[in-house]
């Protein structure tokens, strides 16, 4: 599958989105890639994560490393990271927010030095992939290597370990400070789960 093909999916599900959007790094943005409309397609999901295995497979064998574990962070790496381990074949666990940091719950746990792929859907400065992979780190298991759908960070996500995108999407990103008049004069909406906001049940 190319990049048109890919793309396509996306625009298909409607999961290109057109505004002014706050993204979960803090930055703002007239583009946001919503990959739950498009993994709400079990079909489509096995298509798109199926050719991300086989990029994650010749990685793998390219370097010599295996993987025992698929990690994602939640929320937006939840269902490709359940998809990712599903098509390698290892188990699949994730970690979430708690008070603003990641950590892992529900019973989830870490063998010492196990071999770890993180998992997520879109990538952009790579500021929620880090924090993952420290995570993992104070677990005591070695995180190796990454995958994501999308690479929109132009290159410039440095996780320091390998990432390894099924596609990239060029898209410009500004600071607070720096938004273009056209973008500003929007009413901007921060669609990320990092904002989302607990509520008493």
């Amino acid at each position: 599958m190319n990049q048109e093909n890919i793309l396509q999916h996306f625009h298909d599900a409607q999961a290109i989105l057109k505004g002014h959007f706050i993204l979960s790094s803090g930055k703002h943005s007239d583009t946001y890639l919503q990959c739950a409309r498009v993994l709400m397609n079990p079909k489509i999901a096995d298509k798109l994560c199926a050719c991300l295995a086989d990029k994650v497979r010749n990685h793998l064998e390219s370097t010599g490393q295996s993987i025992d574990l698929v990690v994602a962070p939640a929320m937006g790496g939840v269902v490709v990271g359940y998809e990712m381990a599903r098509q390698l074949g290892v188990d699949g666990i994730f970690c979430e927010r708690v008070d603003g940091t990641f950590t892992f719950r529900r019973g989830f746990t870490l063998n010492k030095n196990a071999n770890v792929l993180v998992v997520e859907d879109v990538v952009t400065t790579g500021k929620s992939s880090i924090e993952a992979i420290n995570c993992i780190k104070e677990h005591g298991a070695n995180p190796i290597m990454e995958a994501c759908l999308i690479d929109r960070s132009n290159g410039q996500a440095n996780l320091g370990i390998d990432l390894i995108s099924l596609t990239s999407v060029e898209v410009q990103t500004f600071d607070a400070n720096n938004i273009p008049e056209e973008l500003a004069n929007i009413e901007p909406y921060a669609p990320g789960s990092r904002f989302l906001q607990k509520t008493s049940s």
